[in-house]
Formats: structure tokens, C-alpha cells, sequence
């Protein structure tokens, strides 16, 4: 990150700022929205004018942040693609320029396999959710919290298996010229016999960035409910929470981005040789 931070940082903090104020302006007009909605449905209960404006103000925010955070994720994938080029190049002890970094197309698979991603998650959490929503309704109180409970372990861990056999996938996509499917069933194949060392590097990693990150968040929402609680504005508490996001988001994903192409050439060394060859490749000229 010190050998490149044109890229390792410029680059982030310029992606992250775009996404999170595009991801800002749908969250303010969401959560006006949302709080008119929730003043309209307040009105004529037992509660006094006070109480309406900090309800609405404290669920809009709340409701619009989760409805956006969707939105962050094109951002972070093609990030994550783009900073692995010049992670690749700084192994050979060079520098990569940053128009160099943009002109990687193969980018654009590393977004898709991430949206691909999620949308098998999204379908495998209807699914759990639905059944156990069924069985409810059914009145079969036993089975749905056996569904609910033993199905959501068996989800998390299924979640957590599939996040590292597919962790080296972004990196083979960006860095192999081999077709899309072939790509990701050989990244598949790197993760053979280093599962467990794989899922500790990298859940190290995400512990160190989550504290690093709460580290700008946590003082943000508490100066954010301070300034709602003098200015009774639900914007500020968007921008100041969106600024906080943008310092830790671009850490997070500099960092995890490294350490994931750091992960593949680890791999590739330990099966493949590939020091051998990264040896005679940063000989050349």
C-alpha cells in the first residue's frame, strides 16, 4: 500500500466518495420518504409531537441506510478488481500507473461473479425465511424453529465455506487471461488443502478492518444523533455518517483487496512455483 498509494488510496478514496454520495442522495430522499410515511401513521396516536419527530427521524435513517447499502456493492467489487492489478505489480517490486489500472476490462467479470454471489445468497435466505414463515402460518411451531434455528447455522456456515473456496476467485479473474467459468473453477481448485489457513488469514483481516472502521463510525453516529438532537435535521446525520463511511471504506477495501491478491500469489507459490517464476519475471526488464 506504501509502494502504490496513487492507486492503493487515490483511486479508493475516489471510488468510495462517488458511491457513497450517489449512495447518500437515494438515502436522503428514502428517508424523507420514510419519515413522512411514518408521521402520517403516528398521527392521532397517544404520543406527543416530540415523540413522532424522533421516531419517524430515528427509523427513516435507519430504514434508508439498509435500503442503500445494496448500492456500495458495484463500487467495492470493481475496487477490489482494480487495486489487485496493482497489488500484482507491486510483488515484483514495480509500479503500476494508475491509467494503466483502469484499462483492465476483465474488471467487469469480477463485479459479475460478485452479483452472482449475492443473488444465490439472497435465493438460499428467501428460501430458509420462507419456509420457516410457512411453517409458522402452518401452526407448526416446533418444526419452523427447528427451520429457523438449525437452518440459520447451516446457512452461516454454508456462507462462510462458499466465501472462501471462491475468496482467490477475483484475483484469477483479474490476472489469468483464461475464460470466465474456467477462471472460477480454477480459483475453486487453488483453495483445495488451504481452507482452514485461508478462512484465518482473511477473518483476521476483516476483525482488523471492522475495528479499524468503527473506529470513524462509532464517533460519527454518536455526533450525528448530537446534531439531530440540536438541529432535528435527518440530513445531517446522512452526511456526517456518510463522510465516516467514506474514510473506512476506503481503508477497508485497500486493505482487504491486498490482502486477497497477497492470498493467490501465496497459494500459487505453495502449489505452483510461482516464486520461481515471479523471480525471473522481476529479472527482466
Amino acid at each position: 500500500m506504501r509502494a502504490n498509494p496513487a492507486v492503493m488510496f487515490g483511486l479508493a478514496a475516489l471510488v468510495v466518495t462517488v458511491a457513497v454520495a450517489l449512495q447518500t442522495l437515494v438515502q436522503l430522499y428514502l428517508a424523507g420518504l420514510v419519515a413522512a410515511a411514518i408521521g402520517d401513521a403516528l398521527v392521532g396516536a397517544d404520543v406527543t409531537g416530540t415523540d413522532v419527530g424522533a421516531i419517524s427521524e430515528l427509523f427513516s435513517v435507519s430504514l434508508a441506510q439498509s435500503a442503500t447499502q445494496p448500492l456500495l456493492l458495484p463500487a467495492t467489487s470493481v475496487l477490489t478488481g482494480l487495486l489487485i492489478v496493482s497489488v500484482s505489480r507491486s510483488v515484483l517490486g514495480r509500479h503500476v500507473a494508475l491509467r494503466e489500472v483502469l484499462r483492465s476490462p476483465r474488471v467487469w467479470w469480477v463485479l459479475g461473479f460478485a452479483v452472482l454471489v449475492l443473488l444465490v445468497e439472497l435465493v438460499v435466505v428467501a428460501a430458509w425465511v420462507g419456509l420457516s414463515l410457512l411453517l409458522f402460518a402452518q401452526e407448526q411451531e416446533a418444526a419452523a424453529l427447528v427451520v429457523l434455528l438449525l437452518g440459520g447455522l447451516l446457512v452461516l456456515v454454508a456462507f462462510v465455506w462458499v466465501t472462501v473456496r471462491t475468496l482467490l476467485v477475483p484475483p484469477a479473474l483479474m490476472l489469468e487471461g483464461k475464460p470466465f467459468w474456467a477462471t472460477v473453477a480454477r480459483a475453486w481448485r487453488l483453495t483445495r488443502g488451504s481452507f482452514w489457513r485461508l478462512l484465518g488469514t482473511y477473518l483476521l483481516a476483516t476483525i482488523l478492518v471492522a475495528v479499524v472502521t468503527y473506529l470513524f463510525l462509532v464517533p460519527a453516529s454518536l455526533l450525528a444523533g448530537v446534531l439531530v438532537g440540536t438541529t432535528g435535521s435527518t440530513a445531517v446525520t446522512v452526511v456526517v455518517t456518510a463522510v465516516a463511511t467514506i474514510v473506512g471504506l476506503t481503508i477497508s477495501t485497500s486493505f482487504l483487496a491486498a490482502v486477497v491478491a497477497l492470498l493467490y500469489v501465496d497459494v500459487r507459490m505453495r502449489r505452483e512455483g510461482l516464486d520461481l517464476e515471479l523471480a525471473r519475471a522481476a529479472s527482466e526488464p
